[in-house]
């Protein structure tokens, strides 16, 4: 029996003659490929500025410092994401709030963040990260006027959401990570992400001053815009202290590939979707969409009542679902540095029930109609 994970890449010979032909080239990274990509994905978001990143752990890493997040501020950010949305918090000293997420859509909750923020005088907190779970959109426009009320800055974690989108107050579609209504946004280009670089993340802003931080911050700091006549082509100057963050020609040459495709996955995507969703109707619960909103869908998430139990089922039919994703602040690192009674109810329900189906474009009919038959005769509907 074929094995179906939750996730994989689809990687073809137009990505395989790409990066083959950049390996041919004269540059391997700090090349022209790179800002290819940069402007491709910046078009394509529908943002002015995109800058290149090793990864998206180190896209929000360099996004908090760029925003002057400095040690002892506070941020909020949901607990349902992967540690890196808090992590980089802690990366620049910063203290991680969390806020509850929303029980119907696990984004998270605006009216949580709201009586957080409201709970404390103004200016105890510096920034909020929502994140756009499994490619669901967070309404940004609603965070934005929260956030300008109260002199905080927004950073958007749509590593889950390229081509996801939600609508506006004023009937615009408003692409995730386009910079409207928040101050940056991260993209990561993991394997089982839509855009598979490797490895990679992209930040994204139409801030130009933001834009010029975050591209010194990348690349340990160093600049060599200032170099003056008496200079040779050698000068460079370190202006502050930066990362080696730099993606390289390689993976960018697979991500432009990759990028042409994804509005075509983001269809199947929601193709496969529907399928899960017409099974399950009235029978598992499942992420709610808002009206106007585009789920991207990197992940399908549902919850039942025995998590374990069909977890462990499905892995004898050889489907390999995942759980996305133990709170945040339940792992040992947040417990141990004093977040043992935090309560976040909605939080801590949906991971007792939550687990992630297959979802990939390559995902055939017939694998998701087995996936489907196995969830429904485990769970006895």
């Amino acid at each position: 029996m074929k094995v179906i994970p939750y996730g994989r890449q689809s990687i073809e010979q137009d990505d395989i003659d790409a990066v083959v032909k950049t390996l041919k080239a004269d540059f391997l990274t700090q090349g022209p490929k790179v800002e290819e990509f940069e402007d491709a994905f910046a078009k394509y978001i529908g943002v002015k500025y995109a800058v290149a990143v090793s990864n998206a752990t180190a896209g929000l890493h360099i996004a908090v410092l760029a925003l002057d997040l400095k040690e002892g501020e506070r941020v909020i950010t949901t607990p349902i994401t992967f540690a890196a949305s808090a992590n980089c918090v802690r990366y620049a000293g910063g203290e991680v709030w969390f806020a509850d997420i929303d029980s119907d859509s696990y984004v998270l909750s605006l009216e949580s963040t709201k009586k957080l923020i409201e709970s404390k005088p103004k200016g105890f907190f510096k920034g909020i990260i929502p994140v756009d779970f499994a490619g669901l959109p967070a309404d940004l426009e609603a965070f934005k006027i929260l956030a300008d009320k109260h002199d905080l800055w927004i950073i958007e974690d749509a590593c889950h959401a390229p081509g996801g989108y939600f609508t506006d107050s004023k009937g615009n579609k408003q692409l995730c990570g386009n910079g409207n209504y928040a101050d940056i946004g991260i993209f990561s280009f993991h394997p089982v992400k839509h855009i598979a670089c490797g490895e990679g993340g992209m930040v994204t802003t139409n801030s130009e001053t933001l834009y010029k931080k975050l591209s010194s911050l990348r690349t340990h700091g160093i600049t060599k815009d200032n170099m003056a006549e008496n200079h040779g082509g050698w000068y460079y100057e370190m202006q502050e202290l930066g990362y080696n963050y730099r993606l390289t020609d390689i993976q960018s040459a697979l991500g432009i590939t990759q990028l042409a495709k994804n509005s075509a996955g983001v269809v199947r995507r929601n193709e496969i979707a529907n399928a899960y969703k017409e099974a399950f109707k009235g029978k598992i619960k499942f992420q709610n969409l808002a009206k106007g909103s585009v789920n991207a869908h990197h992940l399908f998430v549902i919850e039942v009542e025995d998590r374990k139990g069909l977890y462990d089922f499905l892995k004898i039919n050889k489907i390999f679902a995942q759980i996305h994703y133990i709170p945040v602040h339940k792992l040992p690192y947040y417990q141990e540095i004093g977040y043992e009674s935090a309560s976040l109810i909605n939080s801590e329900k949906y991971y007792s029930k939550c687990i992630s189906l297959p979802m990939y474009p390559t995902l055939t009919s017939e694998e998701q109609e087995f996936v489907i038959e196995k969830v429904l005769t485990y769970v006895n509907v």
